[in-house]
């Protein structure tokens, strides 16, 4: 059995059933009007506006501001002569949803002239009905003044929502595509290389099996220890794969320093809040390599590590009062800065290094907010 139909549709809300009212008030004051000649105008130019608006919301170009001007000469023509100001309400709505500039400026500075002109004839021979729609001309004519920039920047904002939206989207499908460029690459230099030595050793072993066992033993052996270098390489890199939250990489990070006698002091609370897991794991990425610089190069007995997350980012400091960095092991590539600033360049972060009374690594990263699904 079908449903029956809905007379308020909960999707729309009422603003349907508000513009309505407003489209039902022309015919209830035109026949509030002395003459019959009056009310048959104003039913006329009442039917012709409402035809003529909507014309104007479905054309583009030239032939939407020709019909915006028709209904500009009928809204002062119901104003200036029967003491209708209503059509202007309307008005300042299709105005504000104007997106060439030039046009909304052009027509929102007729319409506001035109609609003030129009009500301050009225003012020289005001009429009973003038009188008590008084507040409400004052209001309309407020509405002309504000509708207009308010619903343009309204549009404005909603276009750049919908910008941004492209634009996250485009950073994850190249987040995507730079993470499968980057298994490509480590899957050729490790597994490629690797195999392809199994592979020569495994050829000359059988060749020599006969006449060299001694030889082709040894070639086996070969084989087997680079087997077990390319498992172990895989393994790693499937870990490195995984998603490592700032938590749980904070824990190896207490062990690492404990192990080598470095004493750890924690500023701030790791838990980070609605953060893409990928921008978590390069934070965590980096932060490892930090404290294993720490570990390998700084003969520190301190290591303190501070994290700060606003609204705009998240900065991270690692500082220890070792023997410092010159500016040979900053550029080198060997000690893992450099892999850092690739990773944060790649989410837009960037990374300080300050080597003064020991060594202080800064990597600011921008808070970009994971949406709730």
């Amino acid at each position: 059995m079908k449903k029956g139909l809905r007379i308020i549709q909960s999707s729309t809300g009422v603003s349907p059933y508000i513009w309505a009212l407003f489209a039902i008030l022309p015919f209830y004051f035109i026949f509030q009007w002395s003459s019959t000649v009056e009310i048959v105008t104003g039913i006329i130019l009442s039917i012709f506006f409402f035809i003529s608006y909507r014309f104007a919301f479905i054309s583009k170009g030239w032939i939407r501001y020709f019909w915006t001007s028709v209904l500009i000469i009928i809204s002062v023509i119901m104003t200036s002569f029967f003491t209708y100001v209503y059509f202007a309400f309307f008005l300042a709505y299709l105005i504000g949803n104007f997106q060439n500039k030039a046009a909304f400026i052009t027509f929102y500075i007729i319409h506001l002239v035109s609609t003030a002109v129009a009500i301050n004839i009225n003012f020289i021979t005001p009429t009973d009905l003038f009188i008590q729609q008084l507040p409400f001309i004052v209001i309309i004519l407020i509405s002309v003044i504000l509708l207009p920039l308010s619903i343009r920047s309204r549009k404005k904002r909603e276009q750049l929502e919908e910008q941004l939206a492209f634009a996250n989207k485009r950073i994850s499908d190249l987040i995507v595509q730079e993470e499968r460029q980057r298994i490509a690459r480590d899957l050729h230099d490790t597994l490629g290389q690797k195999l392809s030595l199994i592979g020569l050793k495994s050829d000359l072993a059988r060749k020599i099996l006969e006449k060299d066992p001694d030889k082709a033993r040894s070639e086996l052996k070969d084989i087997q220890q680079t087997a077990r270098m390319a498992l172990n390489e895989v393994r790693k890199m499937v870990s490195n794969m995984r998603g490592i939250r700032l938590k749980e990489e904070i824990k190896q990070v207490k062990a690492l320093l404990e192990a080598a006698a470095i004493q750890l002091i924690i500023d701030g609370d790791f838990s980070l809040t609605k953060v893409p897991l990928f921008v978590e794991n390069i934070i965590s990425m980096c932060l490892k390599e930090s404290v294993t610089n720490v570990v390998k190069h700084s003969q520190a007995t301190e290591c303190h590590i501070s994290i700060k997350q606003t609204y705009n980012e998240i900065v991270i400091t690692i500082s220890d009062n070792g023997i410092g960095m010159n500016n040979d092991a900053v550029n080198d590539r060997g000690n893992g800065l450099f892999g850092m600033k690739e990773r944060l360049e790649f989410v837009n972060g960037n990374l300080i290094i300050n080597s003064d009374k020991g060594t202080t690594v800064t990597l600011q990263i921008p808070n970009v907010i994971k949406q709730d699904e």
